[in-house]
């Protein structure tokens, strides 16, 4: 089997990880958003929507089509404040994304990538970091952090301070990551460390 190198990405909230990850796809670098994978199982006819739907009935809807989906809207608010049911939404979701990851490589590979990307929020919180061979951990000020998530629609400052107690502490992400990317000094210094890192993955495998 070809030789990859597996990079997981990761930052709190409001950091700029889709930025970040945006950027490596710039660079020829394929990247699984696990976001983007969940939003797949939770919408219409999603493979997560049945048994999700069975857990969490009231969240369970149907569009104009007919199609049933998850709203997740209506799911956060039913699982935020109790943590056996948010506990319970992982153990179906984390497995689905994890295969769905695992699909992506492999098919990466096949496409003859030697360097692939995970996008995982949760990467340390997961246990995922021992899945991938390399850490980022996508950065910014605390101050910039909030006011950024702030900015989004619908967010309150009081959302956005139980966001930030469900995830693991910046300090500590950036301790545990290999490398750390620092984006509050614009864009162009963020997509230069970024290509140091992956200029530096490349000369390790060619090593």
């Amino acid at each position: 089997m070809r030789k990859i190198t597996v990079i997981g990405i990761t930052g709190s909230i409001g950091m700029g990880k889709t930025t970040a990850a945006e950027m490596l796809r710039e660079m020829d670098i394929p990247v699984h958003d696990s976001d983007a994978s969940v939003h797949a199982l939770l919408g219409p006819n999603g493979k997560a929507v049945a048994i999700v739907g069975r857990e969490f009935p009231d969240a369970l809807k149907n569009n104009e089509h007919g199609e049933p989906y998850i709203d997740r809207q209506m799911l956060g608010r039913i699982v935020f404040s109790d943590r056996k049911k948010k506990r319970r939404l992982e153990e179906i979701l984390h497995p689905m994304v994890r295969a769905e990851s695992d699909a992506f490589i492999a098919n990466m590979i096949k496409k003859a990538h030697n360097i692939v990307a995970l996008d995982i929020p949760l990467l340390f919180e997961t246990g995922s970091e021992r899945r991938v061979n390399v850490t980022i951990c996508v950065t910014a000020p605390s101050d910039m952090q909030r006011d950024r998530v702030l900015a989004r629609p619908g967010m309150t400052s009081d959302k956005f301070d139980r966001i930030v107690a469900g995830q693991l502490p910046d300090a500590e992400k950036q301790r545990r990551a290999d490398y750390v990317v620092e984006t509050d000094k614009g864009f162009e210094d963020m997509r230069r460390q970024l290509e140091k890192i992956i200029a530096q993955i490349r000369e390790l495998q060619r090593a």
